[in-house]
C-alpha cells in the first residue's frame, strides 16, 4: 500500500515540474481582443496554471460600492451594482457565441451578483470590502473558463480560497499552500489547463483577504514553488525590460537575463514591472521567473534565476519624489550615539531610508516619505543642523558588481562628469550603486548613463573602462 502511495505521488510530482505558471493578470480579461490575445499564447499540450485578475475599472467599481455600502448610501450602491452587472451580461453576450455557454456565463454572473445585493440587505463592515472585492476576480476568471471550453480547450477553474492561506504572522503558509494544490490536482489528472484567481487568499481566521496590487505576481510564484514547477510566466502588456525607462532614454538596451538578486534590487530601486515579494519564494525554491509581453510573445522576455551572467551593469532605475536630508552634527552627542540616534528618530515615526551616507559625525540620508519628516527634524534639531532638500532623484545602477571587479564606479561616475550628485552609496550590497541628483538633471542622467554602460558605441572610447579584477 505504501509503495503505489509512494509511486502516486511520484507521478503527480513529475507532472507538477512539467508544470508552467502563466500569469496573465487583467490582460485578458478587460476584452474581446485580449480573450483572443491570451489564447494564442496558450500551448495546450503543456501543463499550466493560469493567474487572471479583474480588470482596475472592475475593482474600482466594486471598491466604490463597499464604499457606499459603509457610508450607508445604499440607492447610490443599487444604482452601481446595476450598471456593473449590466456591464458584464453585456460583455458575455459579445464574447461568446455558443447559445449555452452564453447562457451558463449569464447565469453565473447573476449568482456572483446576487451576493452583492445581498449586501445592500444586511449591516456592511470593513471586513465585508473584500468579499465584495473578490466577486470581480471570481466573474472574470469564470469568464475566461468558458472561453477557453467554447475554443475547444479543457480546463479546470479552482477557486484560490480553496488553498492559497496565510499563516497567522500573515506569511504564506506554503505546507497548506502545497497540500491542498496537490489534492486538487489529483483530482483532475487528465486536465492540462487550470486557472485561478490572483489577488484571494484566506487568512489564518478564515477570512476572505485581498491583496493589494502585484498580488497576483506573488500569487504565482507561491504556486509555482508549491508544485516545484519548472517556470513562472509573468506576462504583461508592455514592452519588455529595458536597461533604462525608453520614456526618457534613445536607444536604451533589451536585459535578456537577471539573477534574483539583481531582480529584487530593480524592483526595490524603482522598477514596476513585477512584485519583488514574488523573488523570494522562487529564488528559495529555484524556480526561474520568465517576464513576458504579450505584444512580443516571440522575443523571449527576461530569465530571471540563480544564475549570473558574469561581472557588468544590467539596467539604471530612477526613483522619483525623494528628499535628500544632511545632518550637521553639533558634537552633542559621541559619534556612535549620534547615528544611533537618527536611525531610532526614523524607526520610531516609521519612515524607512531609502539611503544612507556617514562620514566623521555627519550624516546624510535620502527617503521618499515626507510624512512625518518635520517631526523627525524636530526631534533631532537638538542634536544637529540640518539641510534639507526636495524634488530630488535616485539612480541606481544595478547588475553583478562583485568588490573584486573594478570600474565599475568609474564609469558611472565619469559618465555623470557634468552632473551634481548629492550622495554615492555603494558597497551594501554587490548588485546596486545608487546617486542622488537633481530632479531637472534625471533626463540627461539617465541617457549619459545608457549611452556610457549599454551602448559603447556612441561613447568616446577613451572614456570607457573595461573592468579588471582585482587581486586581494
Amino acid at each position: 500500500m505504501k509503495r503505489r502511495q509512494i509511486r502516486k505521488k511520484n507521478r503527480i510530482t513529475k507532472k507538477n515540474r512539467e508544470m508552467k505558471i502563466y500569469k496573465f493578470g487583467k490582460i485578458p480579461t478587460g476584452s474581446v481582443q485580449g480573450m483572443k490575445g491570451m489564447l494564442r499564447l496558450i500551448d495546450n499540450s503543456i501543463p499550466k496554471i493560469i493567474v487572471l485578475s479583474a480588470t482596475t475599472e472592475t475593482t474600482e467599481r466594486l471598491a466604490g460600492i463597499a464604499a457606499h455600502l459603509f457610508n450607508r448610501d445604499t440607492e447610490q450602491a443599487h444604482d452601481e451594482i446595476s450598471r456593473l452587472e449590466f456591464r458584464f451580461i453585456d460583455f458575455a453576450n459579445e464574447l461568446f457565441n455558443d447559445e449555452s455557454i452564453k447562457q451558463q456565463a449569464v447565469d453565473s454572473i447573476i449568482d456572483r451578483f446576487r451576493t452583492l445585493w445581498n449586501f445592500t440587505r444586511q449591516r456592511f463592515t470593513s471586513v465585508d470590502e473584500k468579499d465584495i472585492l473578490a466577486q470581480g476576480e471570481f466573474i472574470s476568471s469564470m469568464l475566461v473558463s468558458l472561453y477557453l471550453k467554447e475554443q475547444g480547450i479543457n480546463n479546470r477553474l479552482l477557486n484560490s480560497l480553496d488553498f492559497m492561506r496565510l499563516a497567522p504572522e500573515e506569511e504564506p503558509d506554503m505546507e497548506y499552500i502545497g497540500t491542498k494544490l496537490h489534492l486538487l490536482l489529483a483530482e483532475h489528472k487528465s486536465t492540462n489547463v487550470f486557472l485561478t484567481q490572483g489577488h484571494l487568499c484566506r487568512n489564518a481566521y478564515n477570512e476572505t483577504c485581498y491583496l493589494k496590487q502585484g498580488g497576483d505576481d506573488v500569487s504565482a510564484t507561491l504556486i509555482g514553488a508549491a508544485l516545484q514547477a519548472q517556470e513562472v510566466c509573468l506576462w504583461t502588456d508592455s514592452k519588455e525590460l529595458h536597461s533604462c525607462d525608453p520614456r526618457f532614454v534613445k536607444h536604451p538596451a533589451m536585459v535578456k537575463q537577471l539573477s534574483f538578486d539583481e531582480a529584487e534590487q530593480l524592483a526595490y530601486c524603482g522598477w514596476t514591472g513585477f512584485n519583488p515579494h514574488c523573488i523570494l519564494p522562487a529564488r528559495e525554491n529555484n524556480i526561474p521567473i520568465r517576464l513576458l509581453c504579450s505584444m512580443e510573445p516571440a522575443e523571449g522576455g527576461t530569465l530571471i534565476s540563480n544564475s549570473q551572467s558574469g561581472e557588468n551593469i544590467k539596467a539604471i532605475t530612477a526613483r522619483d519624489n525623494i528628499y535628500y536630508i544632511k545632518f550637521q552634527s553639533n558634537r552633542t552627542l559621541r559619534p556612535y550615539l549620534f547615528i544611533s540616534k537618527i536611525f531610532d528618530t526614523f524607526a520610531k515615526y516609521h519612515t524607512s531610508l531609502c539611503l544612507f551616507a556617514s562620514s566623521g559625525s555627519d550624516v546624510s540620508v535620502a527617503i521618499n516619505d515626507k510624512e512625518r519628516l518635520s517631526h523627525i527634524l524636530h526631534e533631532l534639531s537638538r542634536y544637529a543642523a540640518t539641510v534639507v532638500k526636495d524634488h530630488m532623484c535616485i539612480l541606481s545602477a544595478i547588475g553583478n558588481m562583485q568588490w573584486q571587479c573594478a570600474g565599475f564606479e568609474a564609469r558611472i561616475i565619469n559618465a555623470l562628469a557634468t552632473i551634481p550628485i548629492r550622495m554615492i552609496s555603494y558597497g551594501s550590497n554587490n548588485n546596486n550603486v545608487s546617486l542622488v541628483i537633481r530632479a531637472e538633471d534625471k533626463r540627461e542622467a539617465l541617457q549619459r548613463l545608457n549611452d556610457t554602460l549599454f551602448a559603447p558605441c556612441h561613447a568616446n572610447p577613451s572614456q570607457i573602462h573595461v573592468p579588471t579584477l582585482k587581486h586581494s
